[in-house]
């Protein structure tokens, strides 16, 4: 393509379909000040939401009637939480007898089918504006399989996860969490599956279904549906991670006008 578009509708349609920042103009050799003051706006969204706090209670009222445990990670503190991302992967000694307590206390909840952590992340805004309509969303896709009371953790990492699902005994656990906040959205949230979990689990042995927000992101329902073909699919086959690839959408077939896909 030559030459300098000037077509400002083009322009428009174009920014219309991206979040990306794009065509932003100028004025002399600097940026529009509307552009500068969006740009810190949205960096200021995204600080915001890594350093928000975490009301945990706040969340497992939400999430009432159905059954939660609160834990957190070793990270004692959000300071430590960010430099130390190996603390946020550990549970505290506290919340280890938590879980334990909780099994003694109901020797039902081991060896459930299902555990999902709801943790904060790097996001505790997009726990706080979802993770509730989520979780339900995921209880009614997962019916008919039984399910260990929902873990809510502070100061989690992803693998956290792994160390809850051991404690539970659970075959398949879910990680809802806060993901990194960009300059676009600061509140989405991802799933993280994992089969047979336990410390030292790799990440080449997850399913992440991300991008689950309200502003044009993955639907809670939509994610569900996702997760439950993903799920199942785990518990048959006894793996989760690469070797499990998500064919449970319908892809489109050939449009006539384009010709015939080739191999």
């Amino acid at each position: 393509m030559t030459g300098e578009v000037t077509d400002a509708a083009l322009w428009t349609r174009l920014r219309a379909a991206t979040p990306a920042r794009i065509a932003l103009g100028r004025v002399g050799n600097t940026l529009p000040l509307g552009e500068v003051l969006r740009f810190q706006l949205d960096h200021a969204r995204a600080r915001d939401a890594v350093h928000a706090p975490f009301d945990a209670a706040a969340l497992a009222a939400a999430l009432a009637p159905l059954r939660t445990i609160v834990v957190a990670s070793a990270a004692g503190d959000r300071a430590t939480y960010l430099r130390r991302p190996d603390l946020g992967r550990t549970l505290s000694d506290d919340s280890t007898a938590v879980l334990a307590q909780a099994v003694a206390a109901d020797p039902a909840l081991a060896g459930c089918d299902v555990a999902i952590v709801v943790g904060d992340g790097l996001s505790a805004t997009a726990v706080t504006a979802g993770a509730a309509a989520l979780v339900r969303a995921l209880v009614a896709e997962l019916r008919g399989l039984t399910l260990a009371p929902v873990v809510i953790a502070r100061g989690a990492r992803v693998a956290l996860g792994d160390a809850i699902g051991a404690a539970l005994a659970a075959r398949v656990v879910l990680v809802v969490i806060g993901e990194r906040p960009g300059l676009s959205i600061a509140d989405s949230l991802g799933i993280y599956m994992t089969h047979d979990p336990r410390p030292g689990r790799a990440d080449s042995e997850r399913n992440c279904i991300s991008n689950i927000h309200g502003h044009g992101g993955l639907s809670p329902a939509a994610a569900a549906a996702t997760l439950g073909w993903l799920l199942r699919e785990s518990l048959r086959r006894g793996l989760s991670g690469v070797d499990l690839k998500d064919f449970g959408a319908v892809l489109p077939g050939p449009n006539p006008e384009l010709g015939q896909p080739h191999d």
